[in-house]
């Protein structure tokens, strides 16, 4: 992944602001609004080839995954990156891009970490 400092995230989602309002120090970074710019096929690869698995980039807290009932089934990493790609909902946010660490999720620790990278 190119070193770069980006954040992932949906403006309309409370935890997201609070997150990136606790972190503060964020003026070098680039923000994409997921639900205004939909992540494209070339980042999410870069996301998985850091994380290894579309698996821990896909939001399974999303309404959507639960009223298609996709908890009930066996997804595969093609289906976890396809859900992802079709709707904004299905990427976990936020998600930090920082040079080539990549920080997911909402957890009280996930701001520890970031700040240790920052």
């Amino acid at each position: 992944m190119t070193p770069t400092r980006k954040v992932y995230y949906l403006s309309s989602c409370d935890t997201c602001q609070r997150i990136l309002h606790e972190l503060k120090v964020l003026e070098d970074f680039t923000f994409q609004d997921v639900k205004e710019e939909p992540i494209c096929e070339t980042d999410l690869e870069q996301l998985k080839n850091v994380t290894g698995k579309y698996e821990l980039l896909f939001n399974k807290r999303s309404k959507l995954y639960k009223e298609r009932q996709l908890n009930e089934k066996d997804l595969t990493e093609n289906d976890y990156k396809d859900l992802i790609l079709e709707h904004y909902t299905f990427l976990k946010r936020p998600i930090l891009v920082i040079d080539d660490h990549v920080v997911l999720g909402n957890a009280t620790k996930i701001i520890k970490e970031t700040r240790k990278h920052l």
